[in-house]
């Protein structure tokens, strides 16, 4: 599930069974980048294909962003608020993690958060505090000319 492929055409990464795995996309054996109880998903590159980002529910208190080398090893934890926090992309000179979530709606928002409707963050890849880069957008209205904004993977 959640097929992801490298930079360079070369390599898929994937997620089976709640693990994190990448294949030759010529084809090949499969080679498992995480392993334990938790359950990994939804992994994204970086631009230059040394990192994997991933969701992650490794302390058991929810859903959190992780990052590590694509050749396997530590993962490290980018976020905390386990917020159901999805990544969708690095950014383009990879010092960023951009991740949806459903954390905090702006008080102008006549929405609460839901999976419809999720916000869009990003962390750096150093750790730190995520910053909103996209709020649920307050209840659309056609003569407004409002627009809502949602990802929704099926």
């Amino acid at each position: 599930r959640y097929p992801a492929i490298s930079p360079d055409g070369k390599t898929i990464a994937f997620a089976y069974q709640g693990d994190i795995y990448t294949v030759p996309t010529s084809g090949g054996e499969a080679r498992r980048l995480t392993s334990g109880s938790a359950y990994e998903c939804h992994p994204v590159w970086s631009p230059d294909g040394r990192q994997i980002a991933f969701t992650s529910d490794r302390n058991s208190l929810g859903t959190n962003i992780y990052i590590m080398p694509a050749t396997g090893g530590n993962a490290r934890q980018l976020t905390t608020h386990s917020g159901t926090e999805i990544p969708q992309s690095f950014t383009p000179d990879g010092r960023y993690v951009v991740f949806k979530a459903h954390i905090q709606d702006p008080a102008s928002s006549a929405l609460f958060p839901n999976a419809f409707l999720s916000e869009l963050y990003r962390v750096p890849i150093t750790g730190g505090r995520p910053e909103q880069i996209l709020a649920t957008p307050p209840m659309p209205c056609a003569s407004a000319g409002m627009v809502a904004v949602s990802s929704i993977r099926r």
